[in-house]
């Protein structure tokens, strides 16, 4: 009995990270229909890059950073690769739900996603080397880092902070990495006029963005779902049915809350920021999507998506250029996300002071290590393409290959075309 739980188990833990490494999939078409046409190749060939850097970094440095260290502590220790699989004996004995490599499956697509939220709101100025030396570094380290604070057991954990799949962990922590890069690279030329106002910059591509979208909307179930850990028993297989209601809830509270709004104020139902209002409601439920009632949970997304429309035209006042809207969606709401918990889960040590000491934690320390590897690229190599270059496009520039390359016309002898 036991070795049929562990395989379904280990079965769930690998078909949710299959969902999340989907995500992906969405965080490339997003981008690719938020910016223009000119930099469309550069920024899909950025996120398979970064997919597959994060991937190599977690395996290497970052699995052992999060979860080989003191149970705890702040100080992660540096051990070793994915040591050997359970044994059938230790199965049976039941110390072992799950397979080690399923684990680690399940974990380092989420740390890919959290890089994933970097590069739209960097994209269409920026180097590609010198992004992905950064993917570099926030995925083998500083994620790691703020990731064992909470799931490896380290201090943050056994204070009582809760961020069930992440809010806090992967959305505002990717935020906050991109926040840092984005002051130090500056707003995309003409952005904003002479008087500081924002101009828009519309994207290439609306139907990608919004295939983009639910995308991330279907990865979000592996995502918030295989949080969940196990299904193999009525308790946790009724969890995981609630936890994919109340995702899908929050996303639709997310559309509705911001279709109404800007119908209101701007009489146009602005599709970006409606797309944006769907994945701003799953950034708001993925810290609790258990303990809300479904209707809670729409509640929850609905304000979250109201909460990242306002907060894009917050940064915009202070010229944070961000194509995508991602600082807003993930960073703004996740700390949302965070701090509505106590409000449905009166769990032990679960308050408001606990959840702020975590978000004020985990953004200081991925902002203010992001700032200084930003920093220290911009002096060494840096981190702007140059005007001309982004003139013409980063397709050319960085990958000599045009997305949508232009119809010729070509006139025949007798005047035809």
């Amino acid at each position: 009995m036991n070795e049929l739980k562990y395989a379904l188990d280990t079965f769930y833990f690998l078909v949710s990270g299959a969902l999340v490494m989907w995500m992906a999939a969405g965080f490339a078409m997003l981008e690719a229909g938020l910016v223009r046409s000119k930099n469309t190749t550069e920024i899909l060939a950025k996120n398979v890059a970064l997919f597959a850097i994060a991937c190599t970094m977690y395996l290497l440095f970052g699995y052992a950073i999060m979860y080989g260290s003191t149970e705890g502590g702040w100080l992660p220790n540096f051990g070793a690769l994915l040591g050997a699989e359970h044994t059938a004996d230790a199965v049976n004995q039941g110390k072992a739900d799950h397979s080690l490599y399923s684990d680690f499956f399940f974990q380092v697509v989420f740390v890919a996603t959290a890089m994933s939220i970097v590069s739209g709101a960097v994209a269409e100025r920026m180097k590609l080397v010198a992004f992905l030396i950064f993917c570099v570094v926030l995925t083998g380290f500083i994620y790691p880092v703020e990731g064992y604070w909470k799931w490896g057991s380290g201090f943050l954990h056994t204070m009582g902070f809760q961020d069930f799949a992440g809010s806090g962990v992967v959305h505002m922590a990717g935020a906050a990495a991109a926040l840092a890069g984005v002051i130090l690279l500056g707003p995309r030329k003409g952005k904003y006029d002479a008087k500081g106002n924002a101009k828009g910059i519309p994207g290439a591509n609306l139907p990608l963005a919004t295939l983009g979208t639910f995308i991330l909307w279907l990865g979000w179930f592996g995502f918030n779902g295989g949080s969940q850990l196990l299904i193999s028993d009525v308790d946790n297989a009724n969890a995981v049915a609630k936890i994919f209601v109340n995702t899908n809830a929050a996303a639709a509270g997310g559309v509705i809350a911001v279709f109404i709004y800007t119908k209101l104020v701007f009489r146009k139902a602005d599709l970006t920021l409606i797309l944006n209002g769907a994945l701003a409601g799953l950034v708001a439920i993925t810290a609790e999507p258990l303990t809300p009632s479904p209707w809670a949970a729409t509640l929850i997304g609905a304000v979250g998506g109201v909460i990242a429309t306002l907060s894009v035209g917050m940064l915009d006042k202070f010229k944070i250029d961000d194509p995508v809207g991602a600082i807003s969606v993930h960073g703004t709401v996740g700390v949302f996300g965070c701090l509505v918990v106590p409000l449905t889960n009166n769990g032990e040590n679960v308050n408001f002071v606990n959840q702020i000491i975590g978000v004020v934690t985990i953004f200081a320390w991925v902002f203010i290590t992001s700032f200084i590897v930003w920093f220290v690229l911009k002096k060494v190599m840096g981190i702007r393409v140059t005007e001309e270059e982004e003139y013409i496009g980063l397709d050319k520039v960085d990958c000599g290959l045009e997305a949508y390359p232009e119809f010729a016309t070509v006139s025949s002898s007798n005047g035809g075309s």
